[in-house]
This record gives structure tokens, sequence and C-alpha cells, in this order.
């Protein structure tokens, strides 16, 4: 039994899909959630920029003593790989394996797409892992570079056209690949999800990692005996590096409540 908060870590907004998740199957938990708004997106940094980044962020969720950090950066994830909780006290996870692993899961047919960053994509890593876990897979991957900003400024509505277009041009990339099955490599992209399910005929697995990190998340820290033993609903503190008031507002069409007691970092600070 472990009553401190769990720590959840994201370059942007996204991660709140994953936070959505978690108060859905762990509502006892408390959480704080660090978005480093002024710094989004991650996805078209260099891989040494991103390492540092995310260790100034997870150094300051560390010092809100969370009992566990929960990466819903699928570049974050992608970039730091098997050395995401080094030399960290606290356990720590990203959403590659646990996406990975529900993709594996869920292909029929052994091929399985990624739309991610640019990032993601350039690492390797979703398809490195699923070909581990599954030897004969066919992977596809596509950076989808224009998603997160456009997410982030609240162009995630499936009848949006501007998103849309980009959308089918970004698909158009799997036409032939016969794939069943398509992750959803950035906490963002749940968002677009009704939006990716009908451009695709409502024919694949879309798989949210958002979804799939929370539940990862779940299964760790029974595992390690670290739930909270309360049964009250658990309490959530949002911390940002830009603008509390647009976070608050878009952040309640991610996470699907009120977003209360959110506080700005100054990214100096970190």
């Amino acid at each position: 039994m472990d009553n401190r908060p769990i720590g959840v870590f994201d370059s942007g907004l996204g991660g709140l899909t994953a936070v959505r998740e978690l108060r859905r199957v762990l509502p006892a938990e408390d959480i704080v959630f660090f978005g480093d708004t002024g710094r989004v997106p991650y996805g078209s940094r260099s891989p040494h920029i991103i390492k540092e980044y995310a260790k100034q962020c997870m150094d300051f969720l560390e010092k809100q003593n969370v009992k566990m950090i929960l990466v819903a950066c699928g570049t974050v994830s992608s970039v730091l790989g098997e050395d995401i909780g080094a030399e960290r006290k606290i356990p720590c996870m990203g959403v590659l394996e646990p996406t990975v692993k529900a993709a594996v899961s869920a292909t029929k047919n052994q091929s399985i797409g990624l739309i991610a960053t640019a990032a993601t994509v350039a690492s390797g890593s979703y398809e490195k892992l699923a070909a581990k876990l599954l030897p004969e897979v066919n992977f596809t991957g596509k950076a989808c570079p224009l998603f997160v900003p456009l997410v982030e400024n609240g162009y995630f509505a499936s009848g949006c056209e501007v998103t849309r277009l980009v959308a089918k041009d970004y698909l158009s990339a799997f036409e032939g690949k016969d794939i069943d099955t398509l992750i959803l490599g950035c906490t963002h992209y749940p968002l677009l999800y009704g939006l990716i399910d009908s451009i695709t005929d409502y024919k694949l697995n879309l798989i949210d990692s958002g979804k799939e990190a929370a539940l990862g998340a779940k299964e760790l820290l029974e595992e390690r005996n670290m739930l909270s033993g309360t049964k009250k609903i658990g309490d959530m503190r949002f911390f940002v590096t830009d603008k509390v008031e647009g976070f608050a507002k878009l952040g309640k069409e991610f996470l699907g409540e009120e977003l209360k007691n959110v506080t700005r970092v100054e990214i100096d600070e970190l």
C-alpha cells in the first residue's frame, strides 16, 4: 500500500488522455500531471534535447513525492527506451511496451501500422519491439508532425476539415500495406480516434497508447503492492510551463472533467 500520488509527464496536453484512463481504472489514486506546454512539440527535436527536457520534467515530478512516473509521451518513451527509469529511485514506465504488446495481441495478419511523431518513427523503437514479440510482423511507420500542433490548438473534432485532409494524406501511406492494426503512437492522437476510424472505414484495430499506458501502470502498481489504500476519489494537481488558462480550457476536452489546481512552472527553474 502506498498513498503517494502517481506522476504523469507529457510534452503537452496529450498525456491527459492517459490520466483520463487512470481515473477510470484507478479512481482512488492521486495524480500529479506535468505538461511541458511551453516547449511542445518534442517530436521535431533532436534525441539529445528530448532526453534533457525529459530529465528536467521527471526530476520535477520526483520532487513532488510521487510513487511512480508514467511517461505519457510516445516521443520520450521511444527515445529513452529501456533507459526510461535509469538512475530513478522510483519505478518509471513509458507508453512503448504496453502499447506494442496490445498491438501484437490485436493483429490477426501480423501487419501493424504506426502513426507517431517524427522522432518516434525515426527511433525505430516500436518496430524493434514489435519484431521482438512477433518475429513475422510486417511493420509500417508514418510520421505525422502536424497532428500534435493541430490537437494542441483544438483542431480535433471529427468534422474538422483541415485535420481530416491532413489525416487522409498521412494515412494514405498505408494503402496496399494490408495492415489490420494501427498504433496511435502519441497520446495526443486518441483525440483523433473517431476521425481516423472513419477515414479507415472502421476496419482497423486502433491501439490507444494512453489507454494501454494506464493499464500498464495499474499492473505495475498491483504487482508491487503500491496501490492506494483509500477508497475516496483521488485528487489531481497539474503543472504546466505555459499559460494556465489555455491549458485548463482545452485540457477539459482531453480529460473529460474540469481541471482545477493548475500551476505554472518557469522553464528556467526546472
